[in-house]
């Protein structure tokens, strides 16, 4: 199964202050994430700063993949990510490296030997995830949660990956934006990341 390609029209002014067509066609960059074969980022758009500067500048999309949206800023994307295969559970932690250093993000990996899904990460952002089409597991470190199209996943910086345990591929949406975890999540997140005292 194939999705609709992504159609992108972007919106300007012109020297004369009037609303214009600035670009209208098939998104610019998208890719094939080589270590899990069959997800593919669809980028949208990604601002920068806060406010955010509304001029007529180039397109934020063009350039290296970047997982996390940039300082104070968001990131717009589509996510086909392909159905679980036995092989992929069995040797995907191996292969997470290599994945999330493609997306520009080789820290965001979380997984340890007892990770319940080889895909586990976190990102210092909210996320917002839709389900455009197919079925998704949401899973945390300690619950999952089946969803379908229409579902929406308010991600708050917490550990997690996303599972398709169905046949198909699935679409989702997400937009992102940057964020500072509170000073109390922050300490628990570094004492669960520090090993043990002997």
């Amino acid at each position: 199964m194939s999705f609709p390609t992504i159609q992108r029209i972007v919106t300007g002014h012109d020297a004369d202050g009037r609303a214009v067509i600035v670009s209208q066609g098939p998104l610019p960059t998208v890719v094939e994430i080589a270590a899990i074969p069959g997800t593919v980022f669809h980028e949208v758009w990604s601002t920068s700063g806060n406010p955010v500067p509304i001029d007529n500048g180039a397109d934020p999309t063009v350039g290296a993949l970047m997982l996390p949206p940039p300082k104070q800023g968001t990131r717009f994307r589509f996510v086909d990510i392909p159905p679980d295969t036995s092989e992929f559970l069995a040797r995907g932690a191996t292969r997470m490296q290599e994945a999330f250093t493609q997306v520009g993000d080789a820290h965001a990996s979380t997984v340890r030997a007892d990770s319940p899904h080889p895909l586990m990460h976190r990102t210092e952002s909210i996320d917002y995830g839709v389900v455009i089409d197919g079925e998704m597991t949401l899973v945390l470190d300690d619950s999952e949660v089946a969803l379908a199209p229409g579902s929406v996943v308010i991600q708050r910086g917490t550990n997690h990956a996303w599972a398709n345990r169905s046949s198909r591929p699935c679409r989702m949406l997400f937009v992102l934006i940057d964020g500072v975890y509170d000073p109390a999540i922050a300490e628990a997140l570094q004492a669960r990341t520090q090993p043990e005292a002997r």
